[in-house]
């Protein structure tokens, strides 16, 4: 039995924080679902929706309690909602708290590499040989993408070309991640349905077919 949005982390709508964990609950497991029911996956793909997703909805909870107990009229409270105030008019705080309560912080535990692995891909403009577009309209048939950055037609996905779409771009103005800020723009990136960069890479393809077979299943045959 698998569970998402509010069947899985009832709370109070504080913050607006219920449909974007509910959505992304949806987004993070319907891909999966589609992918072990077709059977280009193995049912332990399933698992990693609960390794990604429990921790995010703890943290929802933790969050709510502790609106809730910011709404208490008494003294100490009251200065404690002040100190935080003053925190909030600060950048840095600021930032983080708007990307914790959007959900744009999202860090998926992938391993070791580059800043960006783990976590939500930036919506950046590309310029591409069919003209320009955003990163997000890729995702929009709910395929992944391998997005090629560097010398065109220099990644060759053959084997699980039938499964990720593979485009050559260029990127137009600074990587920013909400929380982390500039990065390092990699050669190439592979973003997952749910907008979640699996592999990044920089100069090198070195991790990028372990990351294919993990995520969208084993080579097709030859």
């Amino acid at each position: 039995m698998l569970l998402a949005g509010d069947a899985a982390h009832v709370h109070p709508p504080d913050g607006g924080q219920g449909i974007q964990t509910g959505v992304q609950d949806a987004v993070n497991l319907g891909w999966k679902l589609a992918q072990v029911v077709k059977g280009t996956s193995p049912e332990s793909l399933l698992d990693t929706y609960h390794a990604e997703r429990h921790p995010v909805a703890a943290r929802v909870l933790r969050n709510t309690m502790a609106s809730i107990v910011l709404r208490r009229e008494d003294g100490r409270t009251k200065a404690l909602r002040d100190i935080l105030s003053e925190l909030l008019g600060m950048d840095e705080p600021r930032r983080r708290f708007a990307a914790m309560m959007s959900g744009l912080d999202i860090h998926c535990d992938l391993g070791e590499g580059h800043p960006l692995l783990g976590r939500r891909m930036p919506d950046l403009d590309l310029v591409t040989a069919s003209g320009p577009l955003r990163v997000f309209t890729l995702l929009h048939d709910a395929r992944p993408v391998l997005l090629n950055l560097g010398e065109p037609g220099g990644l060759d996905i053959t084997p699980w070309a039938d499964r990720v779409k593979l485009i050559d771009a260029r990127t137009v103005g600074p990587w920013e991640l909400p929380v982390l800020g500039a990065v390092t723009a990699p050669t190439a990136v592979l973003i997952r349905p749910d907008g979640v960069v699996a592999w990044a890479g920089v100069s090198t393809q070195l991790g990028l077919a372990d990351a294919l077979t993990t995520w969208f299943g084993p080579p097709a045959a030859a």
